[in-house]
């Protein structure tokens, strides 16, 4: 049954590929809507909750979040600054996989806080607590095995970088992903780097681009779960021969129900800027204001730059299309100057549900589909380390 789940995921890959292999208008903003959403799912699962609004404006570097308070912007701007560097690496030929680059990603991360010693390896025991039943759930190895630990888990992948074909690479990242969690090299910041780690593992072996490799989005919408998992395969030490199945395949139904969910917003994508399209075209608006309305349309905040920059238009120019987008009554200021944003009308928002309604599938469990097919032989345990 793991292998058909794993042909699943990759066919939805395939899928993805095919359709995105035409010129899409809206590719750049699916990507960063995507990227936004990893990047807020994975620090949501460390207390560090965002907006999508404010997550979308910290990614397009605008240190203008409305909502989020300056401790998190720092938090999620961190990371934001490590993915960045893992999209850089996806297809670097001179890629090499060592404890310098977590190190580095690790300050990337957490650089703002030097309290948390960023970028280097803790010097103590360190402890997981659960604080709603005040209660120690992990006690990580000791501190003086941690290099060599980190060391041989990182040869390992770096012979999975050269070869590709050791393990199947959904597998290989989601042990990597435990295994850093398991070693909790840092005094904290220890969930965000695996995750980063299980990011750029994929996004080296061409798994799309990082945005469609991701499974943090999913993550962060079943965080309970998450540390569920993680808390029955450690069992609270590291134990490296421990079986380690469940936490595989929680990661690929994370996978397979990552995929189907953005195929859905693929489809989603290209059938509402068809729409878009036909109704500047209705009011007599350019044909470049659906950059803007494509956002807008999504029940998020449109920004006067972020449309500059997205339509490739002059300051003066993105005015005058804003100003004609509230008047043919499709957009609503709300603000003033600094602060101003855009937020779509009912007329805008309501062609948004009717595409969402018509676009959209169910989102389900590929074990649960699968559970009546016949299956061949799987492994019962795996252990839980790749070395």
């Amino acid at each position: 049954m793991d292998c058909r789940v794993i042909e699943g995921i990759e066919e939805y890959r395939r899928e993805m590929r095919y359709f995105l292999g035409v010129t899409r208008r809206w590719r750049g903003q699916l990507r960063r809507n995507l990227r936004a959403r990893a990047m807020r799912g994975s620090n949501s699962i460390e207390g560090y909750d965002v907006s999508l609004d404010d997550a979308i404006a910290l990614l397009d570097n605008d240190d203008e979040a409305l909502d989020a308070d300056q401790r998190t912007v720092l938090e999620v701007t961190g990371y934001r600054n490590a993915m960045a560097y893992v999209q850089q690496l996806a297809d670097d030929p001179d890629f090499h996989m060592d404890q310098s680059l977590i190190r580095g990603l690790h300050f990337m991360m957490l650089g703002h806080d030097l309290d948390k010693s960023p970028g280097t390896y803790r010097r103590g025991p360190i402890y997981v607590r659960d604080e709603d039943r005040d209660e120690i759930v992990y006690e990580g190895p000791d501190h003086e095995l941690v290099p060599g630990l980190m060391a041989e888990l990182l040869d390992q992948l770096e012979l999975q970088d050269d070869d590709g074909g050791r393990q199947p690479i959904f597998v290989a990242a989601a042990m990597a992903h435990l295994n850093l969690v398991m070693i909790h090299p840092f005094r904290d910041g220890n969930g965000r780097m695996a995750r980063c780690l299980q990011t750029l593992i994929l996004s080296r072996n061409q798994i799309l681009g990082q945005e469609f490799a991701s499974i943090e989005e999913w993550l962060g919408r079943n965080t309970a779960a998450y540390y569920d998992v993680l808390a029955r395969t450690g069992e609270g030490r590291w134990n490296p021969d421990r079986d380690a199945m469940s936490w595989v395949r929680f990661n690929l139904r994370a996978h397979h129900m990552q995929a189907q969910t953005v195929w859905f917003r693929l489809r989603e994508s290209d059938s509402l800027w068809s729409r878009l399209d036909d109704m500047v075209e209705e009011r007599g608006l350019p044909s470049r204001c659906v950059n803007g309305l494509f956002t807008a349309a999504q029940g998020l905040r449109l920004r006067r730059a972020a449309y500059q920059d997205g339509a490739d238009l002059e300051y003066g120019a993105a005015n005058r299309d804003l100003k004609a987008m509230v008047a043919a009554g499709l957009l609503v200021a709300r603000g003033e100057t600094r602060g101003r944003f855009y937020l779509g009308t009912a007329s805008l928002r309501d062609l948004y549900r009717e595409v969402r309604a018509e676009s959209r599938g169910r989102v389900v469990d590929p074990y649960e589909s699968l559970a009546d097919l016949p299956d061949g032989p799987i492994t019962d345990t795996l252990p839980n380390s790749l070395f």
